[in-house]
């Protein structure tokens, strides 16, 4: 599902964001200084930041004015936002009913999810149990549950370690193809965008700029992204 972002202004106290540009299914990158909006963009797009002006369309509809659970969307955050008293299972199950009572064939739906991860036979466990890679792997389970054609990811491997964050962007890659979904990525790391994504905006000095490819972006950046960069 493309998204198109038409002539959108976001204001909050005396910051600006603008943005008119065409995210397309398959994976982009958001990349930018830190305060420059990235995250801000995001939350616009889930609904939870009105917008002073322009249209947010998802394919053919227009979401402008649409609340956050009506929008074809999952945000998945570095916090996990796991609740520490339900189990691994429970916090996956979430995902599918908030009330948690599943059916037999969605509670299978929600084991085979977490065999997906890598946490097959870990479902009793409590997040406080878990690895903070393994959290962010429930995180992930409980966002394929969701099935919405639009994944959306504020940094949430960002505290891990090397190793771990390329694992994780993997699996998170294997998830965009599996679902033929539109994947947008914040991320402050340059080798993450590489990794992943096709395209890559850089959000700076209040714009966000239509997405371009990441290898020639990052060969040849502007003098912002430069900047930013170290280059």
């Amino acid at each position: 599902m493309d998204i198109n972002l038409e002539n959108i202004l976001i204001r909050q106290d005396d910051f600006s964001l603008r943005a008119n540009l065409i995210l397309q299914k398959g994976t982009t990158a958001i990349i930018g200084p830190s305060g420059g909006g990235k995250s801000t963009l995001l939350l616009a797009i889930a609904g939870f930041i009105s917008l002073e002006s322009g249209k947010i369309l998802f394919g053919e509809r227009n979401l402008t004015n649409a609340a956050p659970a009506e929008r074809p969307v999952t945000l998945l955050f570095q916090e996990n936002n796991l609740f520490p008293h339900l189990t691994v299972f429970q916090n996956t199950a979430l995902g599918v009913r908030t009330n948690l009572k599943l059916s037999k064939a969605e509670a299978e739906f929600v084991e085979d999810a977490l065999i997906k991860v890598g946490l097959g036979g870990k479902s009793k466990r409590l997040p406080s149990e878990l690895s903070g890679g393994q959290r962010q792997r429930v995180a992930l389970a409980r966002a394929l549950l969701r099935d919405r054609p639009v994944l959306m990811l504020d940094e949430p491997f960002a505290a891990l370690g090397p190793a771990l964050r390329h694992e994780m962007l993997d699996l998170v890659a294997q998830i965009q193809q599996a679902q033929n979904a539109t994947v947008l990525l914040v991320t402050h790391n340059p080798d993450d965008a590489m990794r992943v994504a096709e395209n890559t905006v850089v959000v700076s000095d209040g714009v966000a700029t239509p997405p371009v490819p990441t290898e020639a972006l990052l060969e040849n950046p502007p003098v912002t992204l430069a900047s930013y960069l170290g280059k």
